[in-house]
């Protein structure tokens, strides 16, 4: 990273740590309330079409289908989108995606209004899917420009819980709106869930989701104004043409950081075997919980109720000086924890279990990424950014199908718990084979710098 002459970074103060020198940094600020923003507008819109398609089809499929438009363009295209972001100033890279997703949004809620066929949805699904798949290298490739180095992991922590705290609030949010709307304000949980889309007719849940298509539209406007607001330093850029050759650079240089690639497998094969949450219906259903509706809003917000916390947690204290270790443990809590709230029949536990998977997955997900940014020379972190997305995306929905799978062929509970210990197992594999990562320490110590 390169920098004006007479705007050097200061060294590292490692004797204070002031968890709120972030917050204090204008550019900062703006970048973290525009997210938080739009992630709220965007979880408040997946509640919505997944609500409406699910009315004009009663068909589970049309569900499936949702998440498949949603993934595919970030499987595609997150390495040509990566390279984008190393060769052009990523604000404006955002910036001019942003735009797309809010027109596209804005067709939704007038398709919506017009009873237009389902297809027509899909396909603005999918124009905000690519438009995302273009923000989220960009995103997180923007931070360290934004962020004194030595603030970093705690920007990261910050950053995070608000982006937690957004898919908290979001399809709660979007639920009440669809009520509101729709005149059923009373019924806020029961709207909220699919499970209870019976309790509107097809025209007035469309009344209240094209609400929501407007609102998201709204939240990509707003995020386009905070960047328009934001100054990021300057940075070498990536100058060569686009080929296969530079394409392929990010991956490359995540194989061949073996602690960085540790790192990202370990965050990956904890994600893809130790998720809980899509089979949380079941539990909350008669056979398990038995707590209906109302508990499985609990039982969905859990998880990123201990994230938020955890958040607030890390923030207020030093950076780790074992963050390796700090972070092989986490993960190793984690699919505790996930055992325990499979075998779990008691509903207080279980949302206590439930909690603390979040926690522990935040500790893991500040080091993860705080990790991936320093390590990488600047020029680069847009495409290993998309790499590292690329891997955790996907295995957020190939662990959801695993899930699924082994419950139908087994039982939710073998899946949940055979989860679990099989994360548990890929931490302790991972910690003998990658002795770098056990013992990397402090985050800020090992940044890396363009010449």
């Amino acid at each position: 990273m390169t920098h004006e002459p007479g705007t050097e970074e200061p060294e590292p103060d490692l004797t204070k740590h002031d968890p709120y020198a972030a917050l204090r940094g204008r550019g900062f600020v703006l970048f973290m309330a525009g997210n938080f923003v739009s992630v709220l507008g965007f979880k408040m819109q997946t509640v919505a079409i997944g609500y409406e398609i699910y009315q004009r089809t009663n068909d589970p499929l049309a569900l499936g289908l949702i998440g498949l438009v949603q993934i595919v363009p970030v499987l595609l295209l997150a390495i040509f989108a990566g390279h984008i972001a190393d060769r052009f100033d990523r604000r404006r890279v955002i910036m001019i995606s942003l735009p797309f997703t809010a027109v596209a949004s804005l067709a939704m809620a007038y398709a919506s209004r017009r009873g237009d066929d389902v297809w027509v949805l899909y396909v603005l699904v999918l124009i905000i899917s690519i438009a995302r798949a273009f923000q989220q290298p960009a995103k997180s490739a923007l931070l360290p420009q934004i962020v004194d180095r030595v603030h970093f992991p705690t920007a990261v922590t910050w950053n995070t819980g608000a982006f937690q705290l957004a898919f908290v609030l979001g399809p709660a949010l979007g639920g009440f709106v669809i009520a509101l709307f729709a005149g059923s304000a009373g019924s806020f949980w029961e709207v909220s869930e699919l499970a209870k889309s019976a309790a509107l007719t097809t025209t007035e849940a469309i009344r209240g989701t094209a609400v929501v298509y407007v609102l998201h539209a709204c939240a990509a406007t707003a995020f386009f104004v905070f960047l328009a607001l934001i100054k990021p330093r300057p940075i070498v850029r990536e100058t060569q043409p686009l080929t296969f050759h530079s394409l392929m650079a990010g991956v490359r240089f995540v194989l061949s950081q073996k602690i960085m690639l540790a790192a990202i497998s370990l965050d990956m094969f904890a994600v893809l075997l130790g998720g809980a949450t899509a089979l949380l219906p079941v539990y909350a259903s008669k056979d398990y919980l038995n707590v209906g509706a109302v508990g499985l809003g609990w039982m969905e917000a859990a998880p990123a109720v201990g994230a938020v916390t955890m958040a607030l947690v890390i923030a207020h204290r030093r950076p780790f000086n074992r963050a390796g270790a700090a972070m092989l443990l986490s993960v190793a809590g984690f699919g505790v924890a996930t055992v325990l709230f499979g075998i779990s029949r008691s509903y207080p536990f279980s949302l206590v279990m439930l909690v603390l998977t979040g926690a522990l997955d935040n500790i893991s997900v500040v080091i993860r990424h705080t990790m991936v940014q320093v390590l990488t020379p600047d020029s680069m972190r847009g495409r290993v950014s998309a790499i590292n997305g690329m891997f955790i995306g996907a295995s957020n929905e190939l662990g959801a199908f695993e899930s699924g799978l082994a419950a139908w062929l087994v039982s939710p509970t073998f899946s949940i718990v055979s989860g679990g210990l099989g994360t548990i197992l890929v931490v302790a594999v991972l910690a003998a084979l990658s002795p770098g990562l056990r013992r990397f320490g402090r985050l800020t110590d090992n940044v890396k710098q363009d010449a």
